[in-house]
């Protein structure tokens, strides 16, 4: 039988498996504490005053904003469940596709925060606590990259 040119694809990266299920578990505790538990979150993360300007003053508001808060928190759910899923692809070159989206997607997160949301007055204070956090998830990426580079040339 005549030798392949292709060569057989290269094992999962350890560091990607466990970057991903990292990244679900946030993902996926953060969307599931959003969707049933949004207004202890609010008065943890803004303070009681903010919670409730936060929460809305009318019923209509209250049912508006913990539906939009329940939504939010189930399309942060299922992207925490995809997280865990793509963790077991084993494509080395996908592997590097999707890092570099979730850094492009971290970046612009925090790009949106620092332009958008520090303007809302009850987030005032907060938007720099977040825009860290995007930073550093985004850099998780980074390293990751880095880390396969140095794999795929060494």
């Amino acid at each position: 039988m005549p030798p392949s040119s292709s060569s057989p694809p290269l094992p999962s990266s350890p560091a990607f498996v466990v970057i991903c299920i990292l990244h679900s578990l946030i993902a996926a505790t953060s969307g599931a504490l959003m969707m049933f538990h949004m207004e202890g979150i609010y008065t943890f993360t803004h303070g009681p005053e903010a919670a409730d300007k936060l929460m809305g003053s009318t019923p209509h508001d209250q049912l508006l904003i913990r539906t939009s808060d329940s939504f939010s928190g189930l399309l942060l759910f299922a992207i925490g469940f995809l997280l865990f899923m793509v963790s077991f692809v084993r494509d080395r070159d996908f592997h590097s596709f999707f890092a570099k989206g979730c850094t492009l997607l971290h970046v612009f997160m925090a790009l949106w925060r620092v332009y958008f949301e520090r303007r809302v007055e009850v987030l005032a204070w907060d938007w720099i606590r977040q825009t860290v956090g995007d930073i550093l998830l985004a850099l998780s990426w980074v390293f990751f990259l880095v880390y396969s580079w140095r794999e795929k040339y060494d």
